[in-house]
Formats: C-alpha cells, structure tokens, sequence
C-alpha cells in the first residue's frame, strides 16, 4: 500500500461546516474521489486531486526553498481522526491564494537546482527511489499539475482540505 498526497477544493462555507462536522468532510471528500474516477475531469475543473507518492519529495522540496505555505500537510488541523496517515488539515481561501501566487513564481527546475539524490536518501524521504539524478524528474509533471489546481482554487476563492491516504 502506497502513500498519496491528497487534496479538496472547498468552498469557504464547507470549511465552515467542515471544521464543525468533520465526518461530513470525510464523506465529502470520498464521494469527491469517486466521482472523479468516473469522469476525470481536467485539473482545472478538478475538485480533487493528488500528488500519488510525490508528497514526500514535494513537501522536501518545497521545505527547502523556503515555500510560504505548507502546501503537502496543510497548516491548520481539521480533525483529529485520521484521513488515511494522519488527521487533515486545511488551507483557507487567502493561503491558497498565496500559495496559487507563488507556485506560479517557481518551476519546478528551480526547486530542484542543486539537490543531490542521496540527500533525498539521507532525509528518509518516500518512497525510496533516489538512485540517480534523474529520479528528481518523478514529480515535475504532479508538481505543475499541482500549481494549476491551487491556481484554480486560488481564482474562485477556495479553500482547501489535505491529508496523506
């Protein structure tokens, strides 16, 4: 079993109720995902997405360039059930808004100018892949993926649900 990086856009009324009902989150956020897998709608129009395995070596690389917002884990604690490995937490509309600002300042090849693999084998960071250079290229294209679904949030004033499944 593998470990995803998950993600809900919400709006800031579904916060509301999320922070008050968290079940009720949960039940939005699995009905989100099977919606999804039946129609794949594109990222932009997405309400749910994830970055798969990538979360580790994303919220590493983000960590290190000094990312305003906590973007992989979230900021503030939505529940204390666990979604998977880990309570969810949340971004709200105005943190999505500046991370959606900043993802689209950074690339994804200045966010992994001048890392080295076996740091990412030193820091433990899943899953264990980092045999070779070209073992950073695994998230780039999750990585743009990701900035076009904060940006998409970003624009219609979402807010945003995170947890590792």
């Amino acid at each position: 079993m593998s470990m995803n990086g998950e993600y809900l856009r919400v709006t800031p009324a579904e916060l509301e109720r999320a922070l008050t009902d968290p079940e009720w989150a949960w039940d939005l956020a699995a009905e989100s995902q099977d919606t999804q897998e039946e129609s794949e709608p594109a990222t932009a129009a997405a309400r749910h997405f994830t970055t798969h395995q990538t979360w580790h070596l994303l919220g590493f690389l983000l960590q290190r360039s000094a990312f305003p917002v906590d973007i992989v884990h979230g900021e503030e604690a939505l529940a204390t059930d666990h979604w998977g490995y880990g309570p969810p937490r949340y971004l709200t509309p105005d943190r999505v808004r500046l991370a959606a600002d900043t993802l689209h300042r950074t690339t994804y090849d200045q966010l992994v100018q001048g890392v080295d693999p076996s740091e990412l084998t030193k820091a433990e960071i899943y899953p264990d892949i980092w045999d070779s250079p070209e073992s950073l290229e695994w998230a780039r294209d999750l990585f743009t993926s990701l900035a076009g679904f904060f940006s998409s949030a970003a624009s219609t004033g979402h807010a945003m649900l995170l947890w590792i499944d």
